[in-house]
């Protein structure tokens, strides 16, 4: 029997290897799946989009080669609702360790979140921004956090380790 068991354990888990599952992507607001056909053309066969598509993992988070245009991307299309350093305006804040949405937590909830909308004016971004250029707007969405690193979640544990909380150059705080 004990024999058996492990057969079986061996068949299931294909000899000791667990296969990650791929990230599901949610409407925030109504909980249906999204479409991804909706999105442009322009963006979608980068490295960054096939990662994360496949593994959920942004690769720009924290990468310092994509921060300008992150920044920038940010800046054009987010700022004006959510604040130059994610603080918050007419849109929730963006830098702490409160979201609106907790599946913003995670990077798949935050894209989902982006991609498909929320309430209030937070309409899709899928006509406006490109797959890679959502995952950019992320990565500084989240280098401007002010929590602490361990609570990061969205960062890997070498990340997590080298990461500094946001604070605004030229502010009172300096």
């Amino acid at each position: 029997m004990r024999h058996l068991s492990l057969a079986v354990i061996i068949a299931i888990f294909g000899g000791g290897g667990v296969v990650a599952q791929q990230p599901q992507f949610f409407n925030t607001v109504d909980g249906s799946p999204l479409n991804f056909d909706d999105a442009m053309e322009e963006g979608r066969d980068t490295e960054a989009v096939k990662e994360f598509l496949e593994t959920g993992v942004n690769i720009y988070n924290e990468n310092e080669e994509v921060m300008k245009e992150a920044e920038d991307i940010y800046n054009t299309m987010c700022s004006g609702c959510h604040g130059h350093y994610g603080e918050g305006k007419i849109g929730p804040g963006l830098n702490d360790d409160y979201w609106t949405y907790p599946q913003n937590e995670t990077d798949v909830g935050l894209f989902s979140t982006l991609y498909g909308g929320a309430t209030g004016q937070m309409g899709p971004m899928w006509g406006s921004l490109t797959l890679d250029e959502m995952l950019l707007a992320m990565a500084w969405v989240r280098h401007l956090y002010t929590g602490e690193p361990d609570t990061a979640g969205w960062l890997t544990p070498e990340q997590q380790e080298e990461f500094t909380p946001y604070k605004p150059k030229g502010g009172a705080e300096e």
